[in-house]
């Protein structure tokens, strides 16, 4: 059994026994897509909420919009069959201190959130549980064996969903 990690607006799919795992996840999202009948299980570490707000768009990994549906594709070729693909997240806090949360560049957690959740919504992919919010960081990894996610945190322990 091995543990693949992924950075920073990466993703990966792994198969049971292998694990899945990303670290340090402040204002960004950790989305798995997980497919229980093949224990195929695939995680992108989003930082962003859209490729259509920045100029260069190029790695798709880096964005809600596609690197969700990149995920989607990629645990597909793997083998997961699309009906039965089911997704958990966790992160999105915001890491910023601010008397104003109305500064909308400091919620950037909170856009990354919605954002994920509603792709997945356009996707039809249920959202089964999340961690998210909040003012910590956390790291996450995902046991295709169990379908578990388990979630450390900094300073508020550990759990897994």
């Amino acid at each position: 059994m091995n543990t693949v990690l992924i950075g920073i607006a990466e993703l990966n799919v792994v198969k049971a026994p292998d694990k899945i795992s990303t670290l340090g996840l402040g204002s960004c999202c950790g989305v798995t897509l997980y497919d229980k009948t093949t224990k195929i299980c695939g995680m992108v570490h989003v930082m962003l909420p859209s490729a259509t707000a920045v100029s260069d768009s190029s790695n798709k990994a880096k964005f809600a919009d596609s690197g969700i549906l990149l995920l989607l594709d990629r645990v597909q070729r793997a083998g997961a069959a699309r009906p039965g693909i089911t997704a958990k997240m966790a992160g999105g806090a915001n890491m910023f201190a601010s008397t104003t949360m109305q500064n909308n560049l400091l919620r950037v957690g909170e856009r990354n959130v919605q954002a994920c959740r509603e792709m997945l919504a356009k996707l039809r992919i249920p959202l089964l549980a999340e961690d998210v919010l909040g003012t910590y960081g956390r790291s996450i990894t995902f046991d295709p064996a169990t379908g578990m996610l388990n979630i450390k945190t900094v300073g508020m322990g550990e759990k897994s969903i």
